[in-house]
């Protein structure tokens, strides 16, 4: 029901209103029939592996026609869209880089996860983890000093072992209390930039803080207030930089009168240059 809520929510309409030209080419077909779950602790893994093929494949005939929003459900959709978008931007000659908005940095592989649930795992698969039998090959996978995370504050011992180790970058939550939200971002989109990358943004609904965005089930205090979600967006616009996104984790049958969807429409408007005032494009550096 997460598309769906979009959509009533006017995310296609709001679009339009900017100047877009909006195609919805609606809901990516699943697996004709649910596959059952092998013995074990991971939920829906045969599922999910066809689902994350089907999504992939989904993404790398979007790309080409212009800047596609997937919308889910899951944050486990990203296997699909991030190893998708990756191809694509293969094919260009440019990296992928990918800014993870999000409380948890979902970073495991089903060998290592304790909740045997896979929206934990898009990472660990697109950076090229093992454990990931049964799914597709990720022939080009996202390096892990290209990947982002901001708004961390749900993070476990392995989880915080392999982003140091890879050398990824993570702003939790107290960096962003002790230097906003711009500054780390800024850097960020200057790395991009400076690599002539194309620019993936994932976008959970538990990045944002409880208060303002009640319709996720993976709730964790303390996350992001309604302006440094909107600066966030509004700062990606200027850098020109994003080429695709991912609206993931809204569960509407948690929200309140529909105002966690409508803020993430609104999110998504601001990211597509909705302002006060126009002005001077920016660049961060």
């Amino acid at each position: 029901m997460g598309p769906e809520a979009y959509r009533v929510a006017g995310l296609a309409a709001t679009l339009a209103n900017l100047g877009w030209s909006v195609e919805d080419r609606g809901d990516v077909p699943g697996p004709k029939a649910p596959q059952p779950s092998a013995p074990g602790q991971v939920h829906a893994r045969a599922e999910t592996a066809e689902w994350t093929r089907l999504l992939a494949d989904a993404a790398r005939k979007a790309m080409p026609d212009g800047f596609p929003i997937f919308m889910g459900g899951d944050h486990a959709l990203s296997l699909g869209t991030v190893s998708g978008v990756a191809d694509h931007a293969a094919g260009q000659g440019r990296p992928l880089f990918v800014l993870w908005l999000d409380a948890h940095p979902d970073i495991h592989n089903p060998d290592t996860t304790a909740s045997g649930n896979l929206h934990g795992t898009p990472i660990g698969y697109v950076t090229g983890q093992a454990g990931f039998d049964g799914f597709p090959l990720v022939a080009n996978p996202v390096p892990p000093q290209n990947i982002c995370f901001i708004g961390l504050r749900s993070v476990d011992g392995p989880e915080r072992a392999a982003i140091q180790a890879a050398g990824m970058r993570a702003i939790d939550m107290r960096q962003i209390d002790e230097r906003g939200i711009a500054a780390p971002l800024a850097e960020f989109i200057e790395q991009v930039r400076a690599a002539k990358g194309m620019l993936h943004l994932s976008l959970d609904v538990d990045f944002l803080d409880l208060s303002i965005a009640p319709a996720v089930g993976t709730t964790v205090p303390g996350g992001a207030t309604f302006r440094e979600a909107h600066l966030a967006m509004e700062m990606l616009h200027d850098s020109g930089l994003v080429t695709s996104l991912d609206l993931v984790e809204l569960n509407p049958f948690l929200d309140e009168r529909g105002r966690t969807a409508s803020l993430m429409v609104d999110l998504t408007a601001s990211l597509f240059g909705r302002r006060v005032f126009d002005r001077p494009t920016r660049s961060y550096s």
